[in-house]
């Protein structure tokens, strides 16, 4: 069942990365814009200084005076009334883009002809506080005529007067609004989009994490075997923290199982030695009240009796002696490494299997000498559990063979005998604590403590056995040796 993911708002990683998208955006679209307006203004102003300073320089190359201005306007006009259709003008030339007025040297406008100047000729003369400064500047300069923008440039006839040129520049700045407008809303539509864009894309991208964060809640409910899914498309950060995570998630759940094996291993660890211990406690018991209720008068009885508490505090001190060693072999104790050679340790093993069963047919192949670098109480111990098992579980006429021998960087310890062999059922459980296999004698530790012992010298033990085929116990060691 897939879970409901938590509302994030505006605080979660999506959101952020969209804001910031949206804001670097933002800020790209008005610098962009600025530059852009900026550049279309300084060329349609340079477009327009360019007439007006070219109109200056006709004017001044003509080298034409007030007097000829004059003649030429009155020409002008007679020619107009002449024309079909023609008209009287009152006192005012034609409202244009471009205002042109003549003004003495003391910035005061001057009639040309019959025609007076206009409002916006006088209000040109009267925003001029110094017309021969304007005539003596190459530059245009700007102007304000009933509150609309002019760049405005002056040329001094060859008598003195000086006439000013202002063209309007409402039309630019009009048309810069305009752009600028629209690179307002194309701005706004593009953020919008980047916005949706960006949300969909930190979706898909950090889905991932998401499954992370499924994943981690899942397993804290309980769910160990929880791992996060791979992605279709997933970027290279994300993939890695996936497998690192998967890979930590596996060790916590081998971990998490190991310990619970091992518990159950304790507590069965604990019942089965309470029970073995409790055997020889019960009879060691009951003899002792036989003994204090003076139930005991035959001397042969409490002889028997005395005999039977002997052998069973034996059989519990041994008990006793093997949850020692194993509970030394749990904590990995340090072993005395030396070089031992094995070949002999078979040997003496075999010498003490021919005096405790002489009729025991026993074969030994150990020639030579065999060293490996090893505890030699700990490898005794291990031959010595091996054999018990032998003179415990099988006839005493079972033939039993002993080996040892060193190949491709190994030595190969076999004990291998020839009686009922176990069942595919006891073989898997022949290394278990208090295992005996159809419920024979012993402690069912012997075989619990050669495995120890043999992983605390980084070998291997292995068993080969079938029912009426014998067993053969294999410890495999690494074949160095010590300086």
């Amino acid at each position: 069942m897939r879970r409901a993911r938590p509302h994030r708002g505006m605080s979660s990683l999506r959101a952020k990365l969209t804001w910031v998208n949206v804001a670097l955006l933002a800020l790209g679209v008005i610098v962009a814009t600025g530059v852009s307006v900026m550049g279309m203004r300084h060329y349609l102003l340079d477009n327009v200084d360019s007439e007006l300073t070219q109109s200056r320089s006709s004017l001044l190359a003509t080298g034409i005076t007030m007097k000829d201005i004059e003649r030429l306007s009155e020409l002008g006009i007679a020619l107009d009334k002449l024309s079909p259709g023609g008209k009287e003008h009152a006192s005012a030339l034609p409202r244009g883009d471009t205002v042109f007025v003549a003004v003495d040297k003391g910035g005061k406008p001057v009639a040309i002809g019959s025609l007076v100047p206009t409002p916006r000729q006088r209000a040109l003369a009267a925003a001029v506080d110094d017309p021969g400064a304007v005539a003596d500047s190459a530059e245009p300069r700007d102007v304000t005529l009933d509150g609309d923008a002019h760049r405005m440039v002056g040329a001094e006839l060859a008598d003195g007067t000086t006439v000013l040129m202002a063209a309007d520049t409402e039309d630019v700045e009009s048309g810069i609004k305009k752009a600028l407008r629209l690179d307002a809303a194309f701005g706004v539509v593009l953020l919008g989009l980047l916005a949706v864009l960006t949300m969909i894309a930190a979706h898909h991208r950090l889905r991932p994490l998401e499954d992370m964060v499924e994943t981690a809640s899942a397993i804290a409910e309980g769910d160990l075997t929880r791992r996060v899914p791979s992605s279709r498309a997933p970027a290279t950060e994300t993939e890695q923290l996936r497998l690192a995570l998967n890979s930590m998630l596996h060790q916590v759940e081998s971990a998490f199982e190991t310990r619970e094996r091992s518990s159950a291993q304790l507590r069965r660890f604990v019942a089965d030695a309470s029970h073995e211990l409790r055997t020889p406690l019960s009879a060691i018991r009951g003899y002792l009240q036989l003994y204090d209720k003076g139930m005991l008068r035959d001397p042969a009885e409490r002889t028997r009796a005395w005999s039977r508490v002997l052998a069973e505090t034996d059989r519990m001190g041994h008990l006793v002696d093997e949850l020692l060693t194993l509970a030394r072999l749990d904590q990995q104790p340090e072993l005395r490494f030396r070089n031992v050679d094995l070949s002999r340790l078979v040997r003496d093993a075999a010498d003490d299997l021919r005096v405790q069963e002489p009729e025991r047919p026993l074969t030994v192949r150990a020639d030579g000498s065999v060293l490996v670098h090893a505890d030699e109480s700990g490898m005794r111990q291990v031959l010595g559990n091996l054999l018990a098992n032998v003179r415990v579980h099988t006839p005493a006429d079972a033939p039993v063979t002993l080996g040892v021998e060193r190949q491709d960087g190994l030595v190969r310890l076999r004990v291998a005998d020839r009686g009922p062999g176990l069942s595919e059922a006891d073989a898997a459980r022949v290394f278990d604590r208090f295992f005996r296999a159809g419920g024979g004698a012993g402690s069912g530790l012997g075989m619990a403590i050669v495995q120890g012992v043999v992983a605390a010298h980084d070998g291997q033990v292995e068993v080969e056995t079938a029912p009426g085929s014998g067993l053969t116990v294999t410890v495999t060691l690494p074949a160095r040796t010590g300086g």
